[in-house]
Formats: C-alpha cells, structure tokens, sequence
C-alpha cells in the first residue's frame, strides 16, 4: 500500500466531471496536496469550493490552464516551479467532444486534439525539463473506447492510407494535416475524437520509451460517462439521442466514480506497467478495464510520426525526434 500522506496529484479539467470527481476521490485517498486547473480562476476556485464542501479536505490548489492556448500552459508551468514540490500523480483529463463546425484554436490546431493531446504534451514535458515530476510517478492520460475502431459511428483515421494517398506516404505531414484540420484532412465530429484519442494511445507509448526509470505512463479510457460537460459541443445526435440512450441501456454507461476510478486504478499499477493503453473489453463501454491491442494502435511507426509531430505543434518542446 502506497501512503499518500505526503504525495501531491495534478488533475486537469477539474472544474467538473470526471476531473472533479477525480480529485475528490484523490482527497479522500490521502493526498495532501491536489491541484486542480481549470480553464478561468473563477471555474477553477469554483472547483475547490465544491471539493472543500464535499470531502472536509483543504487540500486543494488551483491553477489555471487552457489546453486551448498553448501560452495558458508554458505559463502553468512556471507558477508550478514557483510553488515547488513534487508531483507524483499527473491526470491529463481534460477533453472535448466537438461538433459538427470545425474550431481550432489560437494556435492554429484543431480543438478536440488541442485539448486533448497537445496541451497536455507541453505541459508533461515542461514539468518534466523543471524537475517538477516525482521519482516514482503516474502520469495518466484520458483515452477512449472509441479509439479501438468497434464503436458504431466512431472511426479512427488509418493514417497510413491517409498518407499513402494524399503525402506519398509521408506519416508525419499526414498527422500534421489532421491535427491542425487542413485539406484533405476532412473534419467530422465522431471521426475527429476517435483519431484523438487514438493519437493519445500512440503518444503514451512513446513517452514511455525515455521517462526515468520508476515513473510511468498509460492512457486510461474512463468508460462512457455521459454526465460530463465534455459532449457540451456534440452534434445535435449525439448529444441529444446517443448519450440519452446510453444511460438507459444496461452496461451502456455508468458513473462519474466508476469512470474516475479507472484513473485511479490506473494510478496504482505499478514500475512494469507503462505505454499501454487501457479500455473497456471489446465491444464493451464500460467493466473492468483490461490492456487494449489492436493493429490500429500497436504502430511503432506512426507512434513516432505522431511524436515528432505532437512536439513540432507545441513549439519544439518534447524528446528529440525519432526516426
């Protein structure tokens, strides 16, 4: 059993949701120390009012971070390393659904991978460079079952045909077109988040490739949890017929402490287990969480194409390229 008297936890998106949830239960586990960002100081004070009343713990910093602007992050960064310490639980929850109209971001990159995976890339990797990550971390980042390609409307790009057929099989310009959304990378709001979270399960194995010895990373899919914000901007469909439907179809959907506590589980696997990615069983939304693999996502190659690209998009910032 790990004593979490003196061990400090980073929740990302925690102004609600899975995020909020998550630090709660961090909380109530024994963590001293919970920081939780959120887009706006007042979401973010907000969050901590919440946590306060619920789990009796003044355990709670906040910070704020916009996955959405890149400078939002370096400058989260910094604040950390004013304020010292050691993070050794690092949960990169924050996410989006999108909707069916195309938005990117002040950095000219598509909003559903901003928030999902290039945000999240930054500040891992700044936090990183300050010496700001504990000897023996859990770095877990949020994933998806719609990642596997076996969710009905949901359908990862292949990016290797994408590349084949419009860069003269060059990966890396092809992942480039779809994270920044440009021709012929076509957006549709389904398609978009798979590949997201596609891209998520290809970025958790790669970093794992150079972390220290002793800290870990794993892409967790929380399981489908509708009573989140994140399907705010899905399409009228998805939002109003599937997520409504997903509650009412046993094993279709479950709760908030469910989907927050395969972050923790997750959390508490131990030296051996990092670059996996974790998932409901096949077809499954929700369950015991078991290691997903699938040709789709066990790509070395396109593992180290999204890399070098994940890290071109955030300025530079990452591990040295891979060839």
């Amino acid at each position: 059993m790990v004593d979490n008297t003196t061990r400090t936890a980073l929740v990302t998106g925690a102004n609600s949701g899975l995020g909020l949830e998550t630090s709660a239960l961090l909380a109530e586990d024994g963590f001293t120390r919970v920081i939780i960002t959120a887009r706006t100081p007042a979401k973010a004070d907000g969050a901590r009012q919440s946590l306060l009343a619920r789990t009796n713990a003044d355990v709670f910093e906040t910070l704020t971070l916009d996955n959405d602007d890149l400078s939002t992050v370096e400058a989260a960064a910094t604040e950390l390393a004013k304020r010292g310490g050691k993070i050794d639980v690092l949960v990169l929850n924050a996410g989006m659904v999108p909707g069916n109209d195309l938005l990117k971001t002040v950095d000219d990159v598509e909003a559903t991978v901003a928030s999902t995976l290039i945000g999240h890339h930054l500040l891992t990797m700044r936090l990183i460079e300050l010496g700001l990550i504990g000897d023996a971390a859990r770095i877990v980042i949020s994933g998806s079952e719609a990642a596997r390609g076996d969710v009905p409307t949901f359908h990862p790009l292949d990016v290797d045909i994408f590349a084949a057929e419009h860069f003269d099989g060059n990966v890396e310009a092809a992942i480039e077109a779809q994270i920044r959304m440009e021709p012929p990378a076509e957006h549709n709001a389904a398609n978009t988040y798979a590949t997201a979270k596609q891209f998520v399960a290809w970025w958790a194995a790669e970093l794992a490739r150079d972390l220290p010895a002793g800290v870990t990373v794993n892409a967790v899919s929380p399981g489908s949890t509708p009573d989140t914000d994140a399907a705010r901007n899905a399409p009228f469909f998805m939002k109003h017929v599937m997520v409504p439907m997903f509650k009412l179809i046993p094993g279709m959907s479950h709760s908030l402490p469910d989907g927050a506590g395969r972050y923790i589980e997750a959390a508490g696997y131990g030296d051996d287990v990092t670059g996996k990615f974790f998932a409901s069983k096949p077809k499954k939304m929700t369950g015991p969480i078991e290691e997903v693999h699938l040709d789709l996502l066990d790509n070395p190659a396109a593992q180290q194409a999204l890399w070098n690209v994940t890290t071109k998009v955030a300025g530079g910032v990452g591990y040295p390229a891979r060839n």
